[in-house]
């Protein structure tokens, strides 16, 4: 589906279906195959919708470091590129959750600038955060297509999260969102993933390899 560019509107959306936690992986892996240092990357989903696992994948086909988890305790984590991997001399992965981070000045805080350039940065609840760090980027939404319920440990956006850390944005999960973990038996559930492309790096849409991916 092609979107004519109007303000901050995207040049393109592409809208896939995956049914197994395997796939979202595979996806990552296919897409990280277009990606190039200096791309950001804008991750939106509830908890359990598959962020980290998608995460996972682009760092398998971008040949970095394994043990790629969720960064939410230390804001970011980069994996550098292995130079025995599938992508010798490639750019490193910088995974960061801007969950805890309340607004654009947060982000310049954790100096994002110093990597942005020689790796590729996935920026989890990144929206309205960081568009101002690049002018191109592509926003991946990660959309369950059954309920769940949330985990009693979330709090309400813009709720506190504890003394000295920031209200979560407006796009944080709440209590309402609903949530799914891959290790439950509903892995198998169908999700949306919904990319879009902004900027001239992406003026044109990528062809992503993923067989069985629809």
């Amino acid at each position: 589906m092609n979107i004519p560019e109007t303000g901050n509107a995207p040049l393109w959306v592409q809208t896939l279906t995956v049914t197994t936690a395997d796939q979202t992986h595979v996806l990552g892996a296919a897409l990280a195959e277009v990606l190039r240092a200096g791309d950001l990357l804008v991750l939106t989903g509830e908890l359990g919708a598959g962020k980290t696992t998608f995460t996972q994948g682009l760092g398998e086909g971008l040949g970095v470091r394994e043990g790629i988890i969720s960064p939410t305790f230390v804001l970011v984590r980069i994996h550098p590129n292995l130079p025995d991997g599938p992508r010798p001399g490639g750019p490193d992965l910088v995974h960061v959750d801007a969950y805890r981070l309340g607004s654009a000045s947060e982000i310049d805080d954790i100096d994002l600038e110093n990597t942005l350039d020689s790796a590729v940065t996935v920026v989890e609840w990144g929206r309205d955060r960081v568009e101002h760090l690049t002018e191109s980027r592509l926003e991946v939404e990660l959309h369950r297509q059954l309920g769940g319920a949330a985990p009693a440990h979330l709090h309400a956006a813009g709720e506190s999260t504890g003394p000295g850390t920031a209200a979560p944005g407006p796009d944080a999960p709440s209590p309402d969102v609903p949530v799914l973990d891959f290790e439950s038996e509903d892995d198998d559930e169908p999700r949306t993933i919904i990319i879009r492309g902004f900027g001239p790096r992406w003026a044109e849409q990528p062809v992503l390899a993923a067989e069985g991916i629809s």
